[in-house]
C-alpha cells in the first residue's frame, strides 16, 4: 500500500478523533507529573489542524504535513505544540513535492521527525518522554519491509506503558525525581495514539488495543 494525501489526511483525522476521545485521560496523566494541560492543548490543536487540512485540496504530502506542522506550532500551547509541530515540519521536508510515498519513504520521513524531536526536546530514550515511544517504533519500522499494523500498535502501547517504570529527566516531571515513577508520560501516551492511528490507516479499520 502506498501512502498518499488521502491516507495522510485519514491519519490526522483518526488521530484527532482519538485525542478528543482521550482528552481527559491525557489531562489526568499530565496533572500527575506535568502542567495538566496536555489533553486540552492537544485536543484544541489537532481539531484546528483537521479544520485546516479538510478545507484545502492538497497535491502532495509535503504541503499537507507543512500545514499540519505550522498549525500545531501556532495553535497548541505548552511543549506539545512545538514538538509535534517540529515532527510534522521535518516530515514535510522529507516528503516535499511527493504525491505518494512508499513504505521506505514514509519511514524515512518519520525518522526525520524523530531527529527533529530529539533536537528540539534534547531528550533520549530513557528520559520518560515521547522519545521512549518514537525511537523504538521508528527502529522497528526501519527494519520492516512493510507496515505491520498489529505489531506497530502492540509495540507502541508496550513502550508507552514502559514509561511508567522510568524516572523523568525532562520537563516539569523531572522536578518530581523518583516520584515520577509509576506514572505514564503524557507525551508517550499521545504518541501511542499517533502510531495506532497510523496502523489503522494501513488496516482500514480500528485495531483493538
Amino acid at each position: 500500500m502506498t501512502f498518499g494525501v488521502e491516507q495522510a489526511e485519514k491519519w490526522i483525522i483518526t488521530f484527532n478523533d482519538k485525542i478528543q476521545e482521550n482528552k481527559e485521560y491525557l489531562t489526568e496523566l499530565d496533572q500527575a507529573i506535568g502542567d495538566g494541560d496536555h489533553g486540552l492543548n492537544m485536543a484544541r490543536g489537532f481539531q484546528e489542524t483537521v479544520n485546516k487540512i479538510t478545507s484545502v485540496n492538497y497535491d502532495d504530502l509535503g504541503s499537507l504535513f507543512k500545514d499540519v506542522g505550522m498549525t500545531l506550532i501556532a495553535k497548541v500551547g505548552g511543549a506539545s505544540g512545538p514538538l509535534y509541530g517540529t515532527a510534522f515540519m521535518k516530515a514535510s521536508l522529507a516528503l516535499k513535492d511527493k504525491k505518494k510515498a512508499d513504505v521506505k519513504e514514509l519511514v524515512e520521513a518519520l525518522a526525520a521527525s524523530l531527529d527533529g524531536l530529539k533536537t528540539r526536546g534534547k531528550a533520549q530514550v530513557g528520559d520518560k518522554t515521547m522519545i521512549d515511544v518514537w525511537e523504538p517504533v521508528i527502529e522497528f519500522l526501519t527494519n520492516s519491509e512493510t507496515i505491520q499494523p498489529k505489531e506497530l500498535s502492540v509495540l507502541s502501547k508496550e513502550k508507552m506503558e514502559y514509561t511508567k517504570e522510568l524516572e523523568a529527566k525532562k520537563g516539569r516531571a523531572a522536578y518530581l525525581g523518583k516520584r515520577s515513577i509509576g506514572h505514564i508520560d503524557p507525551g508517550a501516551a499521545s504518541s501511542y495514539l499517533l502510531f495506532v492511528s497510523l496502523a489503522e490507516v494501513f488496516t482500514g479499520g480500528e485495531l483493538s488495543s
